[in-house]
């Protein structure tokens, strides 16, 4: 009975992997970077490095020394990309962009959690002119929205419904800013910034909390609760999780959609990690694919820099 029943598993187990497999080749995007020059920077990260009478270089080699001095901070990335069923220099590669290009590393990780903390303890809500996010959604142009089937498709609707039906827009009696969502209802304090180590936006936490969810066993994130969120993005030990789920996000959209195998690329990774929207961004790829032609996704600035750096970084890792 029990070789029975172990062999009819079997078949299952065989006939859902027949059923579920991709009915495409995969195209494995190689390795390295696809421009021979680095492409420009914007001029948003030179201003903001300027400021700060800093460097590039600087800015990378302090994050990176960062890194390697930090043996703790080396097994929760380790940890977080085994969950994840990603390589690690994935999440060293959009830490190394982001506080490259974006904001200075803090010296030491302890930084990060006393910081978390402080939003923890604030009064702080996603809301435009007192009018909170979770009411704003349930407004009938985001009737639509309702069928998504997960978080990421959630949030993504609903940035699309603000684009075309309130962004500059006189719309129910009011007229909204001509401003991104997530700066108009998700930054009140810091309009347009990102948070913590990972510098995550609380919208991006918001779209990946679904898989975060069911990977690592933790409470979804709600927009009802923004100090939840924030400590969750500013926690060293939570947001790296939720930087690997944006990652395996971006993975499984461009093997799904676009057809390719961007895993051994972490220049692309942490390109996508930087720009967003990386469900209609393999959709676009696959559009200008579909005459038949293979145009190979390309890293920009700064996954390009991450690609050039893989080595030094993945010999931090070993």
């Amino acid at each position: 009975m029990t070789s029975r029943i172990f062999a009819a598993c079997a078949v299952m187990v065989l006939v859902f992997e027949l059923f579920n497999a991709p009915a495409f080749a995969l195209t494995p995007v190689p390795p390295g970077n696809r421009s021979a020059k680095q492409p420009a920077i914007p001029y948003g990260a030179v201003s903001r490095t300027r400021a700060t009478n800093g460097s590039f270089e600087g800015k990378y080699e302090k994050i990176r020394d960062l890194l390697a001095s930090d043996k703790k901070l080396l097994g929760k990335i380790k940890k977080a990309a085994v969950e994840y069923g990603i390589q690690p220099i994935h999440i060293v590669g959009a830490l190394v962009g982001e506080h490259t290009y974006n904001v200075d590393a803090l010296d030491r990780l302890q930084t990060y959690y006393v910081k978390a903390v402080s939003y923890f303890t604030s009064d702080i809500k996603f809301a435009h002119e007192s009018e909170k996010v979770s009411k704003f959604v349930e407004r009938p142009e985001f009737a639509n929205c309702r069928t998504a089937i997960d978080s990421y498709d959630l949030w993504a609707c609903r940035e699309i419904v603000w684009n075309t039906r309130f962004r500059g827009k006189t719309t129910g009696g009011k007229t909204w800013p001509n401003d991104r969502f997530g700066r108009v209802f998700f930054q009140p304090y810091y309009a347009g910034q990102t948070f913590g180590l990972g510098q995550l936006n609380p919208l991006t936490a918001l779209r990946v909390t679904d898989l975060v969810s069911r990977v690592s066993g933790s409470r979804k994130l709600s927009a009802n609760k923004a100090p939840q969120v924030y400590k969750t993005i500013m926690e060293p030990d939570t947001t790296l999780q939720y930087m690997a789920a944006v990652i395996r996000v971006s993975i499984d959209a461009y093997r799904d959609i676009a057809q390719f195998d961007i895993s051994n690329n972490p220049g692309l990774t942490a390109t996508l990690y930087n720009l967003g929207d990386v469900r209609n961004r393999a959709r676009a790829l696959k559009r200008k694919n579909a005459s038949g032609s293979s145009i190979l996704p390309r890293e920009n600035y700064y996954g390009w820099l991450v690609n050039k750096k893989r080595a030094e970084l993945e010999a931090i890792l070993r």
